[in-house]
């Protein structure tokens, strides 16, 4: 399972969460900085990654479009990154488990627990 970290997050979380997360990435490293939603829902379609973002823009989506690909929405605010390393790090069970069920669409992490 690999994890395509929408624009709002850091490129460096990418190589912090490599060790649970292989092959993840991050927009603005594939060199899709500044591209339409749609492009970038079509590319992490195309290559099977879990779509992560603390935008509402691809939540919605994934309600209007359901999977693939799947999202994980974060819900934090303004927070930084060591917060969302940390959340996304200590949600890998979760994430795992949303990414294998067939039905799943979206999986909303929110700081202190999940939804």
């Amino acid at each position: 399972m690999k994890l395509l970290l929408d624009e709002n997050l850091s490129p460096k979380l990418p190589a912090m969460l490599a060790d649970l997360y292989p092959g993840t990435s991050q927009i603005e490293l594939i060199g899709l900085r500044g591209a339409t939603d749609t492009v970038v829902w079509e590319y992490a379609k195309a290559e099977d990654y879990v779509l992560v973002s603390k935008d509402n823009d691809f939540r919605q989506r994934s309600f209007q479009y359901g999977a693939p690909p799947k999202v994980v929405w974060l819900s934090v605010g303004n927070a930084g990154t060591a917060v969302i390393l940390r959340l996304v790090r200590e949600s890998r069970e979760q994430i795992e488990d949303f990414a294998a069920a067939p039905e799943a669409a979206l999986l909303i992490l929110a700081i202190g627990g999940m939804w």
